[in-house]
């Protein structure tokens, strides 16, 4: 089986390229934005793409010919998606247009990854039926890029998914584990909204469903998140208690007090029972989770 990744860079393409190397059934292509960032280089071919280029895309999808392709690519902070609309549109919208048409001629499966911000938080945890509200223009464009999918004759795959953490290597950008690790080993006061709840989503676990969703030939709509549901303060003390760090210093916030651009559900979180019994998806715990970051930071430092 062929498998072309896009975003190879990010945090989810990095697990995705780790995981699937190693894997005799798979012949992997990486894809991403400029260099290659990853720093092991045997096991998979890399090509440079940026997805917003249609020809570019076209090409290298059709000279390769994958049988199934896990758009990774995504912008994803959602105050600058509020500003800039039309980018936001044009990498998480157009872009999902050219790969669903260019899988489509060559009858690939496409696998794209969506997100908890579809929905407006009145009624978490969500099923894969709910119908979605967003709040936000970064929701609405997920939400566009799925409607896109689910009209078109494209094989489509819908990974729906809630703040991806971990650990990467050369990444652009950071996540809110790394960074409460970081900042209560220092002892900083940390001001933490908690009336905002998610499930974080290990990105270990995010790729395992990705690579399920690809072997099975699973077509539809899946929830692919962590399966605890916290507040975003219970996020923080829950990685201070497992560094034995103090909690002292933790302040809770409403989210008014931040004044963000974008509108954030209260409420999300996922039911998880579809990925589970048709897929064979099994999230770790929060605390798993913790432990699986912890040993690869030895490795790094």
């Amino acid at each position: 089986m062929k498998i072309l990744i896009t975003g190879s860079n990010g945090l989810l393409g990095q697990k995705l390229l780790y995981k699937l190397r190693i894997d005799d059934s798979v012949d992997l292509v990486a894809t991403s934005k400029g260099e290659n960032r990853v720093t092991v280089r045997d096991g998979y071919a890399y090509h440079s793409l940026d997805i917003t280029n249609k020809a570019a895309l076209e090409e290298l999808i059709s000279t390769q010919k994958p049988d199934v392709v896990i758009n990774t690519a995504a912008m994803t902070n959602v105050d600058l998606c509020e500003d800039k609309k039309e980018s936001c549109d044009v990498l998480n919208v157009d872009a999902v247009q050219y790969l669903a048409n260019a899988c489509a001629r060559i009858d690939a499966q496409l696998i794209h990854i969506s997100t908890d911000f579809i929905f407006d938080g009145e009624d978490g945890p969500y099923t894969e039926e709910d119908m979605p509200n967003p709040l936000s223009y970064y929701g609405l464009s997920k939400l566009k890029s799925e409607q896109l999918l689910q009209v078109h004759s494209v094989k489509w795959t819908i990974l729906r998914t809630i703040i991806v953490f971990g650990v990467g290597e050369n990444l652009s950008k950071g996540n809110i584990v790394l960074w409460a690790k970081e900042a209560l080993a220092k002892g900083d006061s940390l001001n933490i909204i908690d009336d905002q709840f998610r499930a974080p989503t290990l990105a270990e676990d995010l790729a395992d469903i990705c690579i399920l969703a690809a072997k099975k030939k699973a077509l539809g709509i899946f929830n692919a998140s962590g399966k605890d549901i916290m507040s975003i303060y219970e996020i923080v003390e829950r990685v201070a208690k497992y560094y034995g760090n103090s909690t002292n210093n933790l302040n809770k916030i409403s989210t008014a007090t931040l004044n963000q651009k974008a509108v954030r559900p209260p409420k999300t979180g996922f039911i998880l029972d579809k990925s589970i019994n048709e897929l064979g998806y099994r999230p770790h715990s929060f605390e798993e989770c913790l432990a699986i970051m912890d040993e690869q930071l030895k490795t790094i430092h």
